[in-house]
């Protein structure tokens, strides 16, 4: 079996990851959806999770290159679960719970270490329990999640097919 069905793989991955990230920003300039710190690290996470796969794609690694880039693409597909289920867990908290939001995150930024800074966008503000927007009643948070939870089991595709390719490799040899 040829590494080259494994590139496809993180082709499809970039595309959509592309075709998330393109639908992110039209929800936000198209839609004018004002996003969240949590969204905002979501966005980022996807940016590296599509670049990562692009330039898998585009590179022709071997196998350690290969299992380097799935796991780097995992890795940032598992930060997004993350995040995404954190927020996720705060859109479902009672609103007295939820801590007040800060002016920006250039406030925060100024203010707060880098550490308290993040500890802060992580345990959520008023911004990131609002739910703004719905598809089949799924916020998107959720989507964000199912995104990510989706990527992360393409990845372990990934790997699978990896280690099938080797233990075919010694059964023939």
């Amino acid at each position: 079996m040829s590494l080259a069905p494994l590139r496809s793989l993180f082709l499809l991955a970039f595309m959509a990851g592309a075709l998330t990230l393109g639908a992110s920003f039209y929800l936000e300039y198209g839609a004018l959806l004002q996003p969240c710190f949590l969204c905002q690290v979501q966005r980022l996470l996807l940016a590296i999770f599509t670049l990562i796969n692009l330039i898998a794609a585009l590179h022709k690694p071997g196998r350690m290159g290969l299992c380097l880039y799935g796991l780097a693409s995992m890795g940032c597909a598992l930060l997004g679960a993350i995040t995404a289920g954190r927020q996720v867990l705060l859109q479902n908290m009672p609103s007295g719970q939820v801590r007040d939001c800060w002016p920006s995150l250039q406030s925060m930024i100024e203010n707060l270490s880098f550490w308290q800074a993040a500890r802060s966008v992580f345990n959520g503000t008023v911004d990131c329990v609002e739910i703004t927007w719905t598809l089949f009643e799924l916020s998107l948070p959720e989507w964000s999640l199912l995104f990510f939870v989706a990527m992360l089991i393409l990845g372990a595709m990934q790997f699978s097919r990896l280690l099938f390719c080797r233990h075919l490799r010694r059964a023939r040899a």
